[in-house]
């Protein structure tokens, strides 16, 4: 008999040969309807798969993280299908699942078009209905080269000939073949409900020197409302997507004349931009960082102590030559920071030392990855190094959590923490990377900061707290960064006088709380929907005449608010209030003040605001008071 251990410890035995399908119906035949996979001793794999020995068995749901994958892993298979039965000639690539749907990407003669997403729809549903088993099969490495070969599969050929196992797994159902892992659903009638969403374009392995592809989008899950709401979730981003609002509320812009992935920033983003660069400072000098502003270019023989021209190159612009020696644009502000440290001999006294800067940075990023603001070949860092002996670096981690959590909470935001250990691609020794480790553990557990580890997720110097902000839409995005560094003040021999007399090495704590202004700008506008908060909004009220009458009296009250320094402006437009007031609601101003005859004559304006509407007549000095009081609530 076969001894089977459940997840809650309990335990029964079966049959030899039996399967992880039939244990399923005999636990429940409600859990035995939600299985697509299992896992066995640990390992994935298929509902299919005959128990042979004694084994802890785990049944995976479409409801789970690792079920939902392999339901749109299979749908993807599904798709691939779809897409060979409606063009001839395909070429298959890769087809994984992704965090909310799916992707495959083929090699066509004849390029889909958005009118065939439906088609495909259509065939995949043909294909479930024939309710089409997975069948799982092994074979030698050479056999699946041969076969694949035979194929014509290319893509296919090239991944086999990496692969260093001397056995490889293939997937069938009906007569459609693929070279996979699995596990998959037992058959297509489990892929659940799906959608095609979009074709996009995508490089072989995602180099630029390969064979360009077309990727076809698609999302599953197992129940009706719960794609509708992923569906409805995406029409949602797509009216925030701030490419589109950036447009509409004249934010920002990207000119391909310029150059791609470089942002030309309007007055009102350009305004959102300062109101968050004063607030960063103000708070900055609040908690004893000194400001600095370093050079755009450097020469290259700073990045070869400092290690990025051996761990980074790729990501760098240049060599420019000056005065036959070559420079970079800079794609760090560090090392400009070091050189600021090292003009003068420090003591422990002065300890720690915090230079802040906006610093502009410049890294190559793909053209196919470029997006908005979100993806830049060009930002600016709000950039921070700290100086400090070994004792206060705990200390000082725990006061970036502290700033950070605080500017985050400011701009509405959630989020969420993990700390990234070392990648493949380090310096310094293990040991030295491991203290570094504790230290930031030490901090974030000081701060009750609930915190994943994420292994290999550090920079080549360090390892790091990474705080991921959700948004309004419970998507993640990348924000504040705290990194320890050990070997940067090695390789620079940056150094303090201790209470000993002699030197010693300082460590560095290398620290952005926004990220790049550019990214963090694009954020809020998703975040908000481009409906800013009072006090981050460009234009925070709009005077506003019902007649050429009134435009005098206007005119004094936008001088008032300017005076006590209200983000305001006029519309005397000969427009009917109408079409005014239905401008400003689409530029999302937050304050509308209307003003006719009767407020001319009460010396007062009518106010209608973008969340309660028309809350009646103030008087200007009380209506500055609401305003100030709603700005210092960061409201």
């Amino acid at each position: 008999m076969v001894k089977v251990t459940f997840p809650d410890g309990s335990a029964k035995e079966y049959e030899p040969g039996i399967t992880a399908a039939q244990v399923a119906a005999d636990v429940s035949p409600r859990l035995a309807k939600a299985a697509v996979a299992a896992r066995i001793d640990g390992v994935l794999h298929d509902l299919t798969t005959m128990l042979a020995a004694d084994c802890a068995l785990e049944i995976v749901t479409e409801d789970s993280p690792e079920g939902l994958e392999v339901l749109r892993h299979s749908a993807s298979h599904v798709m691939a299908d779809a897409v060979t039965r409606l063009r001839k000639n395909v070429k298959l690539a890769i087809g994984p699942a992704i965090s909310d749907g799916f992707y495959y990407d083929f090699d066509l003669e004849e390029p889909l078009t958005p009118d065939d997403l439906s088609q495909i729809e259509k065939q995949m549903a043909s294909i479930a209905a024939a309710d089409l088993p997975f069948e799982r099969i092994e074979l030698s490495r050479e056999e699946a080269i041969r076969r694949m070969r035979e194929a014509g599969e290319e893509f296919k050929v090239e991944l086999l000939e990496e692969i260093p196992d001397d056995r490889v797994t293939l997937y069938k159902h009906g007569d459609f073949v693929d070279l996979c892992r699995g596990p998959h659903v037992p058959s297509t009638r489990h892929i659940g409900y799906y959608k095609m969403l979009s074709l996009a374009g995508a490089y072989w392995r995602g180099d630029e020197k390969n064979k360009m592809l077309q990727r076809v989008y698609g999302s599953a899950f197992p129940r009706k409302k719960q794609l509708e709401e992923h569906l409805e979730k995406l029409e949602e981003a797509k009216r925030r997507d701030h490419r589109k609002l950036g447009r509409e509320l004249d934010l920002f812009s990207v000119h391909q004349e310029v150059g791609s992935g470089l942002i030309h920033w309007h007055p009102k983003g350009a305004m959102i931009r300062h109101i968050i660069e004063d607030f960063w400072i103000r708070e900055h000098l609040k908690r004893g960082y000194h400001l600095v502003y370093t050079p755009h270019i450097a020469s290259e023989r700073t990045y070869q102590i400092s290690g990025h021209l051996e761990n980074y190159i790729e990501s760098m612009y240049g060599p420019m030559m000056i005065d036959e020696e070559p420079y970079r644009l800079k794609p760090m502000n560090c090392t400009g920071h070091i050189f600021i440290y090292k003009t003068k001999k420090r003591s422990y006294r002065e300890l720690p030392i915090r230079y802040a800067e906006l610093g502009t940075v410049y890294r190559y990023e793909r053209s196919g990855v470029l997006r908005g603001m979100l993806r830049v070949r060009g930002f600016t860092q709000d950039d921070a190094h700290i100086f400090c002996t070994p004792e206060q670096l705990v200390d000082e981690v725990y006061g970036v959590i502290e700033l950070s959590d605080f500017m985050m909470r400011s701009f509405g935001y959630r989020y969420k923490t993990y700390i990234a250990t070392r990648p493949e691609k380090a310096m310094g020794s293990e040991e030295v990377w491991e203290v570094a480790i504790s230290r930031l553990r030490e901090a974030a557990e000081r701060f009750d900061l609930e915190y994943e580890m994420d292994h290999g997720g550090g920079v080549f110097y360090g390892p790091k707290i990474d705080i991921k902000l959700v948004d309004a839409l419970d998507n993640e995005w990348q924000g504040p960064t705290i990194q320890v560094d050990f070997n940067m003040p090695e390789r620079f021999d940056v150094n303090y006088t201790g209470t000993d007399g002699t030197e010693h090495r300082v460590v560095m704590v290398h620290r952005t709380v926004l990220g790049s202004m550019e990214r963090f700008v694009g954020g809020l506008i998703e975040h908000y929907g481009g409906r800013f908060p009072l006090w981050l909004a460009p234009v925070q009220a709009r005077v506003m005449a019902i007649t050429d009458k009134q435009n005098e009296y206007a005119h004094k009250v936008l001088g008032q608010l300017l005076a006590e320094e209200v983000r305001a402006e006029g519309d005397l437009r000969r427009e009917k209030l109408s079409a005014k007031i239905r401008d400003a609601e689409l530029e999302k101003i937050p304050y509308m003040l209307i003003v006719g005859e009767r407020e001319q004559e009460n010396g007062s304006v009518s106010v209608r605001t973008k969340s309660d509407g028309d809350i009646g007549s103030m008087e200007v000095a009380d209506l500055i008071v609401r305003i100030r009081e709603e700005v210092d609530q960061k409201k």
